[in-house]
């Protein structure tokens, strides 16, 4: 939406916006928190421990050790484990069950990483940064708009483990839709690592369509009758929510266009090809990103030039009055003055006189500021 688009009066914006929060509410993923009480016995982080053999799942998986027993056992199939938040001594078991590198446990367990994506022999370490749009009544210069959290993704021949932080970004949604697609699956671990790209950018896509809305309001709220009385914190804080956007969206450029261009064992080069797709729709997000600051930066400036502007009519108000009213102060003060002689000072009709002259002079100078616009 362009600015000169919004040089309008808007009615009904309250309405318009309730509609607006009815409306994304509606188109929202649904959300599972699988942080449930059923924990497994390697520690109360693990949410879940699945095998997927040629693209199935398979029933009473047992504890992490035993599915990975079984898989390997096999020759064929992978282990997808999901953990939540978990702890030096609970991930140090599964580390080291899995052969983990120290230094991609460190950063799985610590969080607040940047998106990266480290090769540790044939195992592949990810890092994404998941965001979510934070619902709220009425958008204010303190306002929270984005949150953020992390998943880790440890990616072998045969094991795939996330590691979630945050309360938002449940994979429940995403194991579900890849399990409805058994041929997706067949495509080993790297498929699950494809998907949970694609799902954390899809999110990013989400949040900023749920950020433009707010980014219009403001707009239109600049551009509305009395928009020099809106309030530019508003404005601020929406820049700042951008950028933990682009704390999360532009690191993940470099390992996607890794995913899909450099030769990798554990990714199959027609899996490249999905990651490609998901780097394309990285590059519509990062761009909305920088047209979205573009134009906070534009708003801002209009703003301060209403501000500015509203600033100079009240000093030309103000000036015209003052104007005006030194006419009377000066004659008033001249004739207040005690000398003997003065001008018509002991005519009847010099009092009167005056102040037709006082009463003349003041309405040719509100006219002449009148017709000029300065009144």
């Amino acid at each position: 939406m362009s600015m000169a688009g919004n040089l309008r009066k808007v009615t009904g914006l309250s309405k318009v916006g309730r509609l607006r929060k009815v409306a994304r509410l509606a188109r929202r993923r649904p959300r599972v928190d699988l942080s449930h009480p059923a924990r497994s016995p390697l520690g109360s982080s693990v949410v879940n421990c699945v095998i997927y053999q040629d693209g199935a799942r398979v029933p009473e998986s047992g504890d992490v050790a035993d599915a990975l027993r079984r898989v390997r056992g096999r020759g064929g199939g992978f282990v997808w484990l999901g953990l939540h938040e978990p702890t030096d001594d609970e991930f140090a078991g599964i580390a080291e069950l899995f052969a983990l590198h120290p230094l991609a446990v460190e950063d799985a367990v610590e969080a607040h990483q940047r998106p990266k994506l480290e090769r540790y022999g044939d195992t592949l370490f990810a890092v994404f940064k998941t965001v979510c749009y934070i619902e709220h009544e009425e958008l204010t210069s303190t306002s929270a708009v984005v949150g953020t959290g992390e998943i880790m993704v440890f990616t072998g021949h045969d094991f795939v483990i996330t590691v979630r932080h945050g309360r938002h970004g449940s994979l429940g949604p995403l194991r579900e839709e890849l399990e409805s697609d058994a041929e997706q699956l067949t495509k080993g671990p790297a498929a699950v690592l494809h998907a949970i790209a694609d799902h954390v950018v899809d999110d990013y896509l989400s949040v900023m369509d749920s950020v433009q809305e707010d980014i219009d309001e403001v707009e239109t709220d600049v551009f509305a009758e009395n928009g020099a009385r809106a309030d530019p914190g508003r404005i601020y804080q929406l820049k700042r929510e951008l950028l933990e956007l682009k704390r999360a969206v532009v690191p993940l450029s470099r390992p996607l266009e890794e995913l899909a261009t450099v030769p990798i064992r554990v990714v199959a080069p027609e899996i490249q090809a999905y990651f490609r797709d998901v780097a394309d729709h990285l590059l519509r997000v990062k761009e909305q990103l920088f047209a979205f600051d573009e134009l906070l930066n534009s708003i801002l400036q209009a703003h301060l030039a209403q501000v500015t502007v509203a600033q100079n009519e009240d000093m030309r108000k103000i000036t015209a009055w003052a104007a005006i009213i030194a006419v009377p102060t000066m004659v008033c003060g001249v004739y207040g003055m005690n000398f003997e002689h003065m001008p018509e000072l002991r005519w009847t009709f010099g009092y009167p006189l005056v102040l037709v002259v006082i009463s003349v002079a003041c309405v040719v100078l509100y006219r002449g500021f009148r017709r000029n616009g300065w009144l």
